[in-house]
């Protein structure tokens, strides 16, 4: 379950309403969300395949800022030449299969097609950093091009919460998930 100050929040991030969510996957060290876990199926039951996404502008921004580096390009050239980075990718793939199935199930929701992507392109390309970093923060130690990304961006908290501190009087205290801690996300993986 989402507390309603981190619903709030994650709205003024977004700066619209958000939909089907489920819980925080992971705070900033601001206190507020950067990622939410959101259900496989919207309200009206249409596919929603995104299980972790980032909200955090700041964080968006940087990562926009990574995309456009070339970043993803690379990877993409890495990922065809390294058997062992494409088996950790596939890896990240069958965790985020699994967790969103899960969620479904929590849910009591129909799972999305087994032949509907994952996200960010696994597991064959790499076409949204944004995604990677969203289910690497959520789960630590579970996507390496998450990871990569992650340690490119910096502190992008460092200047302050992304929202005015007026706005955020009380978000963040409620509505926590698994790794909902203010700290940045160790490099080994960790179990929901």
């Amino acid at each position: 379950m989402i507390d309603d100050r981190d619903v709030a929040a994650v709205e003024r991030q977004l700066g619209r309403a958000p939909r089907g969510l489920r819980a925080v996957a992971h705070r900033c060290p601001c206190g507020l969300p950067d990622v939410v876990e959101t259900a496989p199926r919207l309200p009206d039951g249409s596919p929603f395949p995104t299980l972790f996404y980032l909200t955090c502008p700041k964080a968006a921004s940087a990562i926009g800022t990574l995309e456009t580096s070339g970043m993803m390009r690379s990877m993409q050239a890495r990922l065809a030449e390294d058997p062992a980075l494409a088996e950790a990718y596939l890896a990240a793939h069958t965790d985020y299969i699994a967790r969103r199935d899960e969620a479904a199930a929590e849910g009591g929701l129909e799972p999305l097609p087994r032949d509907m992507q994952s996200t960010g392109g696994m597991p064959t390309r790499v076409k949204c950093l944004h995604a990677l970093v969203g289910h690497e923060l959520a789960v630590p130690g579970s996507n390496p091009f998450g990871r990569e990304a992650l340690d490119a961006l910096g502190e992008w908290w460092a200047t302050g919460p992304c929202c005015r501190a007026e706005e955020t009087a009380g978000a963040g205290s409620g509505g926590g998930g698994a790794n909902a801690e203010p700290l940045r996300p160790a490099r080994t993986g960790t179990e929901r």
